[in-house]
């Protein structure tokens, strides 16, 4: 047994050399040699710019919910709003507003980080931060809509009803099950896990244009 606090060391390890070896229209492949342990271990994985989702709780404990088509599981699966966080140096709180009404045609008066995690830390350095949105209201018109978001289907379920699917294994979006077992926690212990939603965010990936080490 220890009594060490349980937490993740963020470790800055300057890449000898490190080149982009395919550059995608969204997201990049980016070759590392970095030196570890007295060897140089070369690693591809996904430049991710990062991206926020926002878990949108309406007065009744509400979850709003959004299914649209994901090519690469060949699914139309359930997920909440989300975005990349594609322009360059903006702000994440300011991405999620957006986000909530360019998909849902929210808005929210009340913000508050909700989680934060890695999607897969093994192969791509994209790092999501969920927000808890609450007091809402609806926009003052309409978004138009294209492609996979043409076909949105939206539903408002019970976040109780949320968790029994993420358990049954009837929904498996990463985003959706982080914010839905977040968020069901949280409240159980009155909300006190929430950080305020200009809180730092020190794992988020370097911001497109930026250099790296």
């Amino acid at each position: 047994m220890t009594d060490e606090r349980l937490e993740d060391d963020l470790v800055a390890i300057p890449a000898a050399r490190s080149e982009t070896v395919y550059e995608g229209r969204v997201w990049s492949i980016r070759r590392d040699e970095v030196p570890y342990n007295g060897r140089t271990i070369v690693r591809e994985y996904t430049d991710h710019p990062g991206a926020v989702a926002i878990l949108a709780l309406d007065d009744a404990g509400r979850v709003l919910l959004i299914k649209q088509y994901r090519h690469p599981v060949r699914a139309r699966d359930w997920e909440i709003p989300a975005g990349l966080l594609d322009v360059p140096n903006e702000d994440a709180l300011v991405c999620a507003r957006r986000e909530l009404a360019e998909e849902a045609d929210l808005t929210a008066d009340r913000w508050d980080v909700l989680a934060e995690f890695y999607t897969t830390p093994g192969g791509s350095d994209e790092a999501i931060r969920i927000y808890l949105a609450r007091e809402l209201a609806a926009t003052p018109e309409a978004f138009d809509r294209y492609a996979e978001e043409a076909d949105i289907e939206v539903r408002w379920v019970p976040l109780d009803d949320l968790v029994d699917a993420i358990l049954e294994r009837r929904v498996q979006n990463p985003s959706l099950v982080v914010g839905g077992l977040a968020a069901h926690a949280a409240r159980a212990r009155g909300w006190a896990t929430l950080a305020a939603a200009d809180a730092p965010w020190p794992r988020r990936t370097p911001p497109v244009g930026s250099p790296r080490t």
